[in-house]
């Protein structure tokens, strides 16, 4: 299977609302949603449940119609049009495939349905499944598949018909963690071989950093923050952003005040130059300062900024997760290539230091 011409997907102040016929109030499922996928890039949609990530990729596909707002396929305006009328091709989380079928008639299924000439659609089969690694199981029924072998089947089934753009809905939710770490890296590849278009909807965190070339953090229905993946992890622009992302840690940034390009501050018993804060953050307003496990060490008790007390280690071979009980709540000190530093006992007291280069402001809210 050869690259195609990659188009960008363009979504201009899309809404959805969902009348409710109960008496109850309406539901604004997706409010006023302004991206733009570029051609070959992949994009996850990441948020809790009830955000509107899994409606805004059905309105993509055409399985729902936006009240209001603009959807566009390249330059084509297909905001209104049906699924079969745009260039799209969904997997679903449940894999859907047809148990009286094989696997090759699964994955052929597509080009019958374009009226594909015979000899054609065995070759395109062969090769599409060849790409999946799924060639020697052509004549195998889908039940006597894993289910990782089954979602590879319905992802080759949609990558045959070569859509334009490629919508992935939480794929990998029903597979085991080690299945899921396979499959994320097999997704990835295939959609930078073929230079599709894709949009993938998921909740977990971690497919959202491994996969994306930008990530859409969404929120009871709005859009929170756009970045690739280390913006969004290391420059969030909120805490909800920041909590949701990855492990964290928030201090009270007491006496905020800005000189020339940096933000001066107190926290526990030290001052620090912070030099990254984000677009919101303003003197006299409460902030708070965002740091990230790997922003944070522990030195004696007296000699940082925050004591504490060591709660628990947790060993994970490369590093070592120590969780510290202070004044602020509990905090997440992560510890690399333990063997070389100083690892405190639980019980023992302790002092929790910053990384000023890598901590952030934030606005408190």
């Amino acid at each position: 299977m050869s690259k195609k011409n990659s188009v960008s997907v363009t979504l201009e102040g899309v809404t959805k609302v969902f009348k409710n016929t109960k008496g109850k109030s309406d539901v604004i499922a997706v409010h006023e949603s302004d991206f733009v996928v570029g051609a070959g890039e992949l994009v996850t949609l990441l948020g809790p449940s009830g955000c509107g990530k899994t409606t805004t990729l059905r309105m993509i596909a055409g399985f729902e119609l936006p009240s209001s707002g603009k959807i566009l396929i390249g330059a084509e305006d297909v905001t209104m049009l049906p699924p079969n009328q745009r260039d799209t091709a969904t997997v679903f989380q449940s894999y859907g495939l047809f148990p009286h079928l094989t696997v090759g008639e699964n994955v052929a299924y597509g080009l019958k349905l374009r009226k594909i000439p015979p000899d054609e659609i065995e070759r395109k089969v062969h090769e599409t499944l060849d790409m999946v690694g799924l060639s020697h199981l052509y004549d195998r029924p889908p039940g006597q598949l894993s289910g990782g072998q089954q979602q590879r089947v319905a992802l080759a089934r949609s990558l045959i018909v070569e859509p334009s753009v490629l919508l992935l809905d939480e794929p990998l939710s029903n597979l085991d963690a080690l299945l899921r770490e396979q499959m994320r890296v097999e997704i990835r590849r295939i959609q930078k071989s073929l230079g599709i278009t894709a949009v993938y909807v998921t909740h977990d965190r971690v497919e959202a950093m491994s996969l994306s070339d930008r990530v859409i953090v969404r929120r009871d229905g709005e859009i929170k923050q756009i970045g690739s993946p280390q913006e969004i992890y290391e420059d969030p622009n909120s805490t909800f952003v920041a909590g949701f992302v990855g492990k964290v840690a928030f201090f009270p940034a007491e006496g905020l005040e800005k000189r020339d390009a940096q933000w001066v501050c107190r926290v526990g018993s030290k001052s620090l130059l912070v030099g990254r804060a984000a677009p919101d953050v303003a003197e006299g307003q409460d902030a708070v300062i965002m740091a990230r496990p790997e922003s944070l060490r522990l030195t004696e008790s007296g000699q940082g900024a925050v004591e504490g007390t060591v709660r628990m280690n947790v060993y994970l071979g490369s590093s070592i997760e120590t969780f510290v009980d202070t004044p602020h709540g509990e905090v997440l000190i992560q510890v690399d290539d333990p063997a070389s530093k100083k690892i405190f006992a639980e019980g023992a007291p302790v002092s929790v230091d910053f990384n000023p280069g890598r901590i952030r402001l934030l606005r408190d809210s």
